[in-house]
C-alpha cells in the first residue's frame, strides 16, 4: 500500500468497523424494547457510550494529540448533539415499534444517500457519475422496502417507515456537520454527543415517568450503546476525517446488512422476496460507491486553521518555537496557495470546484 492511499484505506476501514458495530444494533435494540421505554432506551445507548469513550481517552491522556474544540465550535457541536443524539436515536426507537428487524435495518441504508445529497449540495464535496448511480441504487433499494407486503407479514407500517426515513435525514445532517469538525479532535465531538444526548434523554425518560430497567437489562443497553454509540460513533468520526462525508456514507452503508442478517438468528425472523431484492440493489450501488475513484490537477487556495497533522506536501510550514514536529501534532497553520495532481477525496484540503 502506498503512502499517498493510506489515510484513504484506513478511513474505509474504520468506516466499516462503525458501520457493523452499528448495524449489529439495530436487530438488539428492538429486542430491548419491551423492556425499555423508548426515550429512555435511547438515552441509555448514548450514555453507555460516553462512558466508555470517556473512559479510554482518560486512560490514554496525554498519548492522543489533537486540535481541541474552541468556542467558535459551540453552535455546531449543540446541532450535532440535538440532531444525532436526541432526534435521530428518538426516532429509531420509536420507528421500530412498527416495522420489522431486517426491515428496519434495511431503511437505515436511506442515511447514506441522504448524507451524499446533503454534502454534494449544502457542503461543497464532490462524487463522479458512477458514485451518483450508486446512491440512486441505494435510494431505490430503500424505496422497495416501503412496498406494502414488502416482507412476509413483517408487520411493517407506514409510520415506522416514515419514522425511520426522519432517523436517516437526522444523522445525514449531523453526518455532515460532524466533517465540518473533522479537523478537532474527534474524542471531544463523541463526547459532546453521547454524554450531551444521554444525560437530556435518560433525564426526559425519567421526567415522563419511564422505569429504569433491571439490572441486566440497564447492563445490557450501557454495553450495547459502548460498543453501537460510542466505538462506533468515534470510529465514523474518524471516517469522516479521512474521506469526507460523502465517501463515509458509502461505508456506512454496510451497517444495515449486518443489522438485517443478525434479524434471523436474535428474532426469529426471516428475508422475503422483496426484501432480498431490495438488498441486492443495495449491494450493487454500495459497490458502484466503493470503487469510485477521482484525482486531477486541482488548485488549493489560501487557508488557515488547526488540526492534527504531518509533513506532508499540503503542510509544510513553521512552527512555534519549542514544538517537535517530527510526528502527528496540531497547531494553527496557514496553507499557501497550491496547485498539483493526484488521487483525493473531499477532505478538509479538498473542496474546490470542478
Amino acid at each position: 500500500m502506498s503512502r499517498a492511499s493510506r489515510p484513504t484505506a484506513l478511513g474505509a476501514l474504520a468506516g466499516l468497523l462503525s458501520a457493523v458495530l452499528f448495524g449489529a444494533s439495530v436487530p438488539i435494540t428492538k429486542r430491548l424494547l419491551p423492556d425499555v421505554a423508548p426515550v429512555l432506551l435511547a438515552g441509555l445507548l448514548y450514555l453507555g457510550g460516553g462512558l466508555a469513550v470517556g473512559t479510554v481517552r482518560l486512560l490514554a491522556g496525554r498519548r492522543i494529540v489533537e486540535a481541541s474544540l474552541g468556542r467558535s465550535d459551540l453552535p455546531r457541536v449543540l446541532a450535532i448533539v440535538l440532531l444525532g443524539g436526541v432526534v435521530g436515536p428518538l426516532a429509531l426507537v420509536h420507528g421500530l415499534r412498527s416495522v420489522s428487524g431486517v426491515s428496519g435495518a434495511l431503511l437505515l441504508n436511506l442515511e447514506g444517500p441522504l448524507t451524499v445529497l446533503v454534502a454534494l449540495t449544502a457542503f461543497g464535496e464532490h462524487l463522479g457519475a458512477r458514485a451518483a448511480a450508486g446512491a440512486g441504487l441505494v435510494f431505490a433499494g430503500a424505496c422497495l422496502l416501503a412496498v406494502p407486503g414488502a416482507g412476509p407479514a413483517d408487520g411493517t407500517q407506514l409510520g415506522g417507515v416514515l419514522l425511520l426515513v426522519l432517523a436517516c435525514a437526522a444523522w445525514a445532517l449531523d453526518n455532515n456537520l460532524t466533517q465540518g469538525l473533522a479537523g478537532k479532535d474527534p474524542w471531544q465531538v463523541v463526547l459532546a454527543k453521547t454524554l450531551g444526548a444521554g444525560t437530556g434523554l435518560v433525564s426526559l425518560g425519567l421526567i415522563l415517568g419511564d422505569a429504569l430497567p433491571t439490572g441486566r437489562v440497564l447492563a445490557a443497553a450501557l454495553i450495547l450503546g459502548a460498543l453501537a454509540y460510542g466505538a462506533s460513533v468515534l470510529l465514523d468520526a474518524f471516517a469522516l476525517r479521512l474521506l469526507g462525508a460523502a465517501r463515509e456514507a458509502a461505508f456506512f452503508a454496510t451497517a444495515p446488512f449486518a443489522g438485517a442478517l443478525l434479524s434471523v438468528p436474535v428474532l426469529g425472523e426471516r428475508l422475503g422476496a422483496l426484501q432480498l431484492a431490495a438488498g441486492a440493489v443495495m449491494v450493487l450501488g454500495v459497490a458502484l460507491l466503493v470503487r469510485e475513484r477521482h484525482g486531477h490537477e486541482h488548485t488549493h487556495d489560501p487557508l488557515e486553521h488547526s488540526h492534527r497533522h504531518v509533513h506532508d506536501a499540503h503542510h509544510q510550514h513553521p512552527h512555534p518555537d519549542g514544538m517537535d514536529s517530527a510526528g502527528p501534532h496540531a497547531h494553527p497553520h496557514r496553507h499557501a496557495p497550491l496547485t498539483h495532481a493526484h488521487a483525493h477525496v473531499s477532505d478538509a484540503h479538498h473542496r474546490h470546484a470542478h
